[in-house]
């Protein structure tokens, strides 16, 4: 068997192959509601044979939303329609897991395919944001309040009661967002964390609120049951958030109770030049894994099986995890099953004279 379709144990989950759905934001809720796109989303995937899917960035507040379609988890209207979704995800024999964010400074902007950057007017239902200071992202988008100390422990407890109620939805995996330059990762980086108390200025200090949210999650979050955090790595900006820290953060949250770290980059300064490219991340997830001793995911430009066969057998991270090339081909990880010669994973039953029938077909057409 390949290293991409050997099962994963987290605590008492397995996952049946180390292909996870990397979340992916749709823009298509209404008041923070899964609705019918989510589930033939997310439920495609998982039909799909990854191993672990995830949903979209989940706000834990209204103001903590990236536009006003955003999946939300911060009222309990917004558990059953999760629930179903999950429900089939399990159904097709994968993991179901939700990714829980705050926005921070970056959020009440307009879907990205309207085209129109930075900030939405307050008079054009848009709303006032929040974030470690009052810096903005760009030109576009208007300078945050600074949060008090009580408005932080707020955000905290939004997350506890986020947790809980994913939990009643019956998902298994949570993953907390402190990447991309949103609001946890805003905290973490001096580009955009310029406050002057226990929350700002070293290492320690701006790490805390990350520490205290993974901590006041695991508490309600079963012991059982895995907890993954997603990092950007480096901020791609000399002076910013950087691999170094990103790993001694790492060592932080291992006794905290998290179980993987997620590695991605990028995401708080708008003029970063990133050198994109196949697997251009893959090297900060394996740094993560080896000097912080945690099991870690790859993400970012991960297209083909030989790539995510090879990131595995090498030791450079323990899941791989797929976005876009997943919206282009769903059921990449059937196909990849076939590339590598895995024989044993299962197609949906409904698909299964379909897929009996593509050998032959890809042969005569000279694709294989």
């Amino acid at each position: 068997m390949s290293c991409l379709f050997e099962p994963m144990i987290l605590r008492h989950v397995t996952l049946p192959n180390r292909i996870v759905v990397s979340p992916m934001c749709q823009y298509s809720a209404l008041d923070g509601l899964a609705n019918d796109w989510h589930l033939v989303h997310l439920g495609g995937l998982a039909q799909g044979g990854a191993g672990l899917v995830l949903t979209e960035a989940t706000a834990v507040l209204p103001e903590g939303r990236i536009t006003a379609e955003d999946l939300g988890l911060w009222a309990d209207g917004q558990i059953e329609p999760l629930r179903r979704i999950r429900h089939f995800i399990n159904a097709q024999g994968a993991a179901a897991g939700i990714q829980l964010a705050h926005a921070g400074r970056k959020a009440s902007t307009r879907k990205p395919w309207e085209g129109v950057p930075g900030t939405v007017p307050i008079g054009e239902g848009g709303w006032s944001t929040v974030g470690p200071s009052a810096i903005a992202f760009d030109p576009q988008h208007q300078a945050p309040a600074a949060l008090s100390g009580e408005q932080i422990g707020a955000v905290v407890k939004a997350f506890i009661q986020a947790a809980q109620r994913a939990l009643h939805a019956g998902f298994q995996v949570v993953e907390l967002h402190a990447a991309h330059g949103y609001l946890l990762h805003q905290f973490l980086s001096p580009l955009s964390n310029q406050r002057q108390d226990c929350y700002g200025g070293s290492f320690e200090n701006r790490i805390r609120l990350l520490l205290e949210v993974t901590t006041a999650v695991r508490t309600v979050w079963p012991e059982e049951l895995p907890l993954l955090v997603r990092l950007s790595a480096t901020d791609w900006v000399e002076g910013g958030w950087n691999p170094d820290e990103t790993v001694a953060l790492a060592r932080r949250l291992k006794p905290l109770g998290v179980d993987l770290i997620d590695v991605s980059s990028g995401g708080t300064a708008a003029g970063a030049r990133v050198p994109v490219g196949p697997g251009y991340q893959t090297r900060f997830a394996e740094r993560v894994r080896q000097e912080a001793g945690i099991p870690s995911g790859a993400v970012g430009m991960i297209t083909q099986p030989a790539q995510a066969e090879h990131i595995l057998r090498t030791g450079q991270a323990d899941l791989v995890m797929l976005g876009r090339e997943l919206l282009r081909d769903p059921r990449w990880p059937l196909h990849a099953a076939e590339v590598l010669g895995d024989g044993n994973v299962p197609w949906p039953a409904p698909y299964l004279r379909a897929a009996h029938a593509a050998t032959p077909r890809r042969h005569a057409l000279g694709l294989d």
